[in-house]
């Protein structure tokens, strides 16, 4: 009996006098925040990214009108088509290169109001187009200014934002992505080809006036010894109930050790090893065949005997802003590795659907063809069944974009700007950058000979195959960077190796 009294109390008086543990320096310092102003910033330098969705979005229904345009100079045809679908992808991939560049030399801000200018002239030259070479350069315009949009906006939104918020403001550069897809595609219905080019210019001449009016981001600043700015930043972004020298000390503790990068260190696991997997995630998230998607909905759609391809992409595209939507409400609660997988899932499986349409739907007409009278009720009947597969390509391509929109539309990008060191960040985020958009441009200026050679299933069962590799990369080598600061990272890969 005296050894069990010697024993100490648990669960009763003994764990009540315990004193209670106390919250973590950042806990008590993300108590104090008041996020109004970093929603402000976040909301400028989104607008970049919705001008980036009015580019993507504008060639779905430019095309059919081009097609059909009654000036013989600017009607595209054969492969001219493709082109102007495809050449932003390239002119994206040169932005990534610049933006790597611009946005280590004259800082995150700054390289976002310079966007602005080559969407605005792209649109204009589109505008004033006299023939197809016109519209050339006006999409290689458009898509050198979304390819430093998709490197910048991520960035500051990373430097600007705490760990309580990250993935939800993250998330939104996705979202307004896409937003400005569907914006293209409504305002497609009714809009003449030039109108819809006017429309398109109109986000970046917002961003360019609002974003003048927000700050730097703090880490940028402290690497360049800015101190004083640092510190006005965060009174701007944090509000003045916290201890905003807090925060500039321990950003620049890990300012001390950083230093310029040079192709040594890309020895250095610390550093090639958040390099690879930002490449690869970038990779992936092309291959899976959604910008093929995206550019093509409405030739998919007629391929697939949809009548209505138009009020199709509308669908298509409701769904991918909403899904988007909810991912970013519910990034910093589910984490990143969950969405990725979940989303992988959904997309292999939605593809796989729609091989199995494409599948059947080309055996309708060769049996149609053993049917004597056009007119007869076995004819009928084959037509009845068409049209209920035609439903079923809507089910399912709808499918794949909700499960693209929850997880690899708008995880990948926002990974890409948490895991970088700061001196590697601009390099290794301009890298991403042209390995998705050469990746986009290989899918979407391939995709149709893909159809061809592949046959339509067998082009979308190759994606469905690559959207279960990326399932099987992100539980073996993604990380989860759920509430962690972007220090907390970093350090995670210094101890990884």
């Amino acid at each position: 009996m005296a050894s069990e009294e010697s024993k100490p109390l648990l669960g009763t008086e003994a764990e009540a006098e315990l004193p209670a543990e106390r919250p973590s320096p950042l806990e008590t310092y993300l108590s104090n925040v008041q996020n109004q102003n970093l929603f402000l910033a976040t909301f400028a330098a989104v607008l970049g990214p919705l001008s980036f969705g009015f580019v993507l979005g504008y060639s779905s229904p430019a095309i059919p009108s081009l097609k059909e345009s009654s000036n013989p100079d600017l009607r595209l045809e054969g492969s001219q088509a493709s082109w102007f679908g495809s050449v932003v992808t390239l002119g994206a991939a040169a932005g990534g290169i610049l933006g790597g560049y611009i946005v280590d030399k004259l800082g995150r801000k700054l390289s976002l109001m310079l966007c602005a200018v080559p969407y605005v002239f792209g649109f204009t030259v589109i505008i004033l187009a006299q023939n197809v070479w016109m519209l050339y350069v006006g999409r290689l315009l458009n898509g050198l200014a979304s390819g430093v949009t998709s490197l910048v906006v991520p960035v500051y939104i990373s430097e600007i934002t705490h760990s309580k918020v990250r993935g939800t403001l993250g998330s939104c550069v996705q979202l307004m992505v896409v937003t400005g897809i569907l914006g293209a595609y409504i305002a497609g219905t009714g809009l003449e080809w030039r109108w819809l080019a006017v429309l398109c210019s109109l986000p970046p001449c917002l961003m360019l006036g609002v974003m003048a009016f927000m700050p730097e981001t703090p880490r940028f600043l402290l690497s360049r010894n800015r101190r004083p700015e640092a510190i006005a930043a965060l009174q701007f972004l944090r509000g003045p109930l916290v201890d905003h020298e807090w925060e500039c000390r321990e950003v620049e503790v890990n300012a001390r050790v950083q230093e310029d990068l040079s192709i040594a260190e890309f020895k250095n696991p610390a550093i090639y090893k958040p390099f690879l997997i930002g490449i690869t995630m970038m990779f992936f998230q092309q291959v899976s065949g959604i910008n093929a998607v995206v550019f093509y909905v409405e030739t998919i759609f007629e391929e697939a005997k949809f009548k209505n391809s138009g009020a199709a992409s509308i669908i298509v595209g409701s769904i991918q802003v909403f899904f988007t939507a909810v991912a970013a409400l519910i990034i910093d609660r589910t984490g990143r590795k969950i969405l990725l997988v979940v989303s992988g899932l959904i997309m292999a499986a939605s593809t796989a659907v729609f091989g199995i349409y494409f599948k059947i739907a080309h055996v309708i007409p060769s049996n149609s063809s053993q049917v004597d009278s056009p007119n007869s009720p076995l004819s009928a009947l084959l037509a009845a069944k068409e049209q209920d597969l035609a439903w079923l390509a809507v089910f399912s391509l709808s499918l794949f974009v909700m499960g693209f929109a929850l997880g690899w539309g708008p995880i990948p990008w926002l990974v890409m700007s948490e895991i970088f060191p700061l001196r590697a960040r601009g390099v290794a985020s301009g890298a991403c950058v042209l390995t998705n958009w050469l990746m986009a441009f290989l899918i979407t200026k391939e995709f149709h000979d893909l159809m061809v050679l592949l046959t339509p299933h067998g082009t979308f069962w190759l994606f469905c195959a690559t959207c279960l590799l990326n399932v099987v990369f992100t539980l073996r080598c993604v990380p989860e960077t759920r509430g962690k600061s972007l220090e907390e990272i970093e350090a995670y890969f210094r101890r990884s190796h």
